[in-house]
């Protein structure tokens, strides 16, 4: 196989590519591609107008509501970097604009370059069509047995869930972000039902929405996830400190009275639709069922019990 030079617009993809083991081939990535360790390493083609970590959650959710308003992107291209990239190929995703580049990046390195990069475009919005991704890549990339040696792994985790699915389902909330609400969509509520939870408010499929208030209260969540996206388990609890630990009208939810409020480790195992989010299963249902799941081993850190850890 000819070498191809890859830029990635995509964490998720950037993983793979690593986990492939084609990693040589990267000659781009993006601001927010940090996992593996090494991949901080790779030049970055493209940066965030939002300095996340100093702004509040609703300090970043007023600023992309400013820039998409405005018709603005919130991802900048460095012209520069892309020129001496060079790419064969560019990774890109239509899945959401604000998480990661989306087409109008694509189309700014298209005009640019002299020579034309092929263009492989992400798009899912469930468990198996992550999957498919990695067979998909597999076959760009001339890896399809890896490919397939790492699907197949996934599966049988996946597998292990479709049989051990406990009876007993607890009304599930997962909140992708808190200031203001939005629910957990895509993924996120097929991984809550395979566990052996109920997910509430969000649908199998569904792009992310902002969520209302009532809808949590007529939801009547029995265990609430937070996992706003972009966050770790650090951030996440930090905002709930300062967003929802004082507010009177949240303390009344049957959850929140029983200490059943969890931050996960968003970043890493639930906002992409990364391999990773296998791992992400295992966590759920360390959450949801902690007897039923005792024997699964989760990274450290990956979720916490917000009500226990701040002394609540």
């Amino acid at each position: 196989m000819a070498k191809k030079r890859i830029v990635s617009f995509l964490p998720s993809a950037t993983e793979l590519i690593y986990e492939l083991g084609v990693q040589d081939m990267l000659c781009g990535v993006t601001h927010e591609c940090n996992y593996p360790r090494e991949a901080q390493t790779k030049p970055q083609v493209i940066r965030s107008r939002i300095n996340s970590e100093k702004l509040s959650s609703g300090e970043i959710n007023a600023q992309i509501c400013h820039f998409l308003n405005e018709g603005k992107d919130i991802f900048v291209l460095d012209e520069k970097i892309i020129r001496k990239a060079n790419p064969d190929l560019i990774i890109s995703q239509e899945t959401c604009e604000v998480c990661a580049p989306y087409t109008n990046q694509v189309k700014k390195v298209i005009e640019i370059l002299n020579k034309k990069p092929s263009i492989y475009s992400m798009n899912p919005h469930s468990l198996k069509e992550i999957l498919m991704s990695v067979t998909k890549l597999g076959q760009i990339l001339e890896k399809n047995g890896k490919a397939e040696e790492i699907k197949s792994n996934l599966e049988t985790k996946i597998s292990y869930f479709k049989k051990n699915s406990p009876k007993v389902k607890p009304k599930v909330l997962a909140i992708e972000w808190i200031d203001p609400f939005f629910t957990a969509g895509h993924w996120i509520p097929e991984m809550i039902d395979l566990v052996g939870g109920k997910n509430m408010v969000s649908k199998k499929g569904e792009h992310s929405r902002k969520m209302f208030f009532e809808e949590i209260i007529n939801a009547n969540p029995e265990i609430i996830v937070i996992m706003p996206c972009g966050f770790d388990t650090k951030r996440t609890i930090k905002e709930y400190n300062n967003i929802l630990k004082n507010n009177s009208e949240w303390s009344n939810l049957q959850a929140v009275k029983n200490k059943k409020v969890f931050a996960v480790d968003a970043n890493s195992f639930f906002s992409k639709p990364s391999i990773r989010t296998i791992t992400g299963l295992e966590i759920l249902a360390k959450i949801i069922h902690p007897e039923e799941f005792s024997v699964l081993n989760v990274p450290k850190n990956s979720h916490y019990n917000i009500l226990e850890s701040i002394g609540v």
